[in-house]
């Protein structure tokens, strides 16, 4: 399945909005993480209880975009196979905190998953999370810019809660959206984002995935989506500490 933020073939993006403001601030209250290393949940998927369904979460734009995997393998009632989407707990703890947005980044096993999972948050407040798919490591240029875009618009719009990408395990695939995202919006280079990919793979990342390091190093940042130094103070980590 191709891409599928919004309707593509139109070139429109929709998304819901929640009860959240503040570019992100609610969250990083929320999930106080110091830098883009330290994870909320663990490679089991334990931590923090209400992100139940997701494994080795960290953020990377703080406070609007996390990165990571998906619990399937060490999932405790519904244990499946490593290479699945997310299961159905964790697309709903994802929708009852406020996010809008998560996509899988693979194409395995996508279509067995809901697309749309609706929820009331703790507030009492309606959400709508959408359920994307977009095969990071094949995706052309346009779509590229696409799924940056959208993280841009939730950068922008106070109205919108954080986006979750990921993968299987939270180490490759997920790294990889990350080191664009870095190298987009953060102004990170390519060494400092190949770096950066490195020390999140929790040490897997022998010679076999150079090509994902030749990917990260050839990624060119799209100037119409680049932000300010004040936008990236707010969000960004820091190229050599990678602290917020």
């Amino acid at each position: 399945m191709p891409l599928t933020i919004g309707v593509l073939a139109a070139g429109i993006l929709f998304f819901s909005a929640t009860v959240f403001a503040g570019n992100g601030s609610e969250y990083r209250a929320r999930y106080p993480l110091r830098d883009a290393t330290t994870k909320l949940v663990d490679n089991h998927g334990d931590g923090f209880t209400p992100l139940y369904g997701v494994r080795n979460f960290r953020a990377v734009l703080n406070g609007i975009y996390y990165r990571g995997g998906a619990n399937n393998y060490y999932h405790k009632s519904n244990k499946r196979p490593n290479m699945n989407p997310l299961p159905d707990d964790g697309l709903q703890n994802l929708c009852e905190e406020g996010f809008s947005t998560a996509v899988y980044l693979y194409a395995t096993n996508y279509n067995s998953a809901p697309k749309t999972v609706n929820c009331q948050m703790a507030d009492g407040s309606d959400n709508q999370l959408s359920y994307k798919q977009l095969s990071i490591l094949s995706a052309s240029g346009s779509q590229l810019h696409e799924v940056l875009a959208l993280i841009s618009s939730h950068l922008q719009d106070d109205r919108k809660g954080p986006v979750y990408l990921h993968c299987w395990n939270g180490w490759h695939a997920s790294g990889v959206m990350a080191a664009y995202v870095l190298r987009q919006f953060c102004d990170f280079t390519a060494e400092e984002a190949v770096a950066y990919w490195d020390l999140n793979t929790d040490g897997h990342n022998d010679s076999s995935y150079d090509g994902m390091r030749t990917k990260i190093r050839g990624f060119h940042p799209f100037a119409d989506l680049a932000l300010t130094p004040a936008e990236r103070a707010k969000v960004c980590p820091d190229a050599r500490g990678l602290r917020f």
